[in-house]
């Protein structure tokens, strides 16, 4: 039999400020390259949210396409190992960039290296939901990413979106918003003339006349409309709602403003 199910998740974009846990899941195309001053901004807004009472994990890829530049490569490599080795240098040097940022606030973060294996793994995904829950206890904002030197799925498949959304059920998060380069869902690729942006996805809503368009321009990310779009469903089936918004307009999105794509959770369960 069905329930309804008791809630404070946000029902609308305006109630963001209030949820209690949020989780932000940024692309690689955003935070690496020519984008990775973006880095200083988003943590600008996770920083104000952390600050006004909400708890707050990111998820963030982005090691594969910053290790690229270290090892001397002009593009994103196509054979698995050198994938492998350049996560392995990226990391390191992403979640510095994050922490100088959080430096400037006194925020500690943590790094958090899991795989979409590691949910489906009762003890790991035990172990993994006891360390989230400590570290957010001690104020600590956890950075979470896929573990690309033995997360062979997840680096050809969704850019961390099916990790994100994993997470958010995993901390029972209020709210989950996907960043991306691009500002909303559009029923065609948003190159397309035709294409209208779409503000508001209900549960019900299987999206089948949406045509998804695949990796952003700066081709550093595996994931498109697609991976978001099934991730966001995943976490709305387990209740919680979700915003996909451009990376750019982080703060807009985590102050509760109209932007975006919002996905309508159920608000049934089992």
């Amino acid at each position: 039999m069905r329930q309804r199910i008791v809630t404070n998740k946000p029902t609308v974009r305006a109630e963001i400020p209030r949820a209690r846990r949020i989780v932000v899941k940024v692309g690689s195309s955003s935070v690496s390259g020519a984008n990775v001053g973006q880095i200083g901004a988003l943590v600008d807004a996770l920083v104000s949210a952390h600050a006004a009472g909400s708890e707050v994990i990111l998820v963030s890829s982005g090691a594969i396409a910053t290790g690229i530049p270290f090892l001397k490569l002009d593009g994103r490599p196509t054979d698995l190992a050198t994938q492998q080795a350049a996560a392995a240098v990226g990391q390191n040097v992403l979640i510095y960039r994050y922490q100088e940022s959080f430096d400037r606030y006194g925020v500690v973060a943590a790094q958090i290296l899991l795989t979409a294996g590691d949910m489906e793994n009762p003890t790991h995904h035990s172990n993994a939901q006891r360390a989230l829950e400590r570290l957010l206890g001690l104020k600590i904002l956890p950075i979470v990413n896929e573990n690309d030197t033995v997360a062979t799925h997840e680096i050809r498949f969704g850019d961390n979106d099916r990790l994100a959304a994993l997470v958010s059920v995993l901390v029972r998060a209020d709210v989950l918003v996907l960043l991306s380069d691009i500002d909303a869902l559009y029923t065609k690729p948003p190159s397309d003339p035709e294409a209208e942006r779409i503000s508001f996805v209900a549960f019900s809503n299987d999206l089948s006349d949406v045509t998804f368009g695949d990796v952003g321009a700066a081709g550093v990310g595996t994931g498109g409309a697609g991976t978001k779009v099934a991730a966001a469903k995943h976490a709305a089936a387990a209740g919680i709602p979700v915003l996909l918004a451009e990376t750019g307009s982080v703060a807009a999105a985590l102050a509760g403003e109209e932007i975006g794509t919002w996905f309508e959770a159920d608000t049934l369960a089992l």
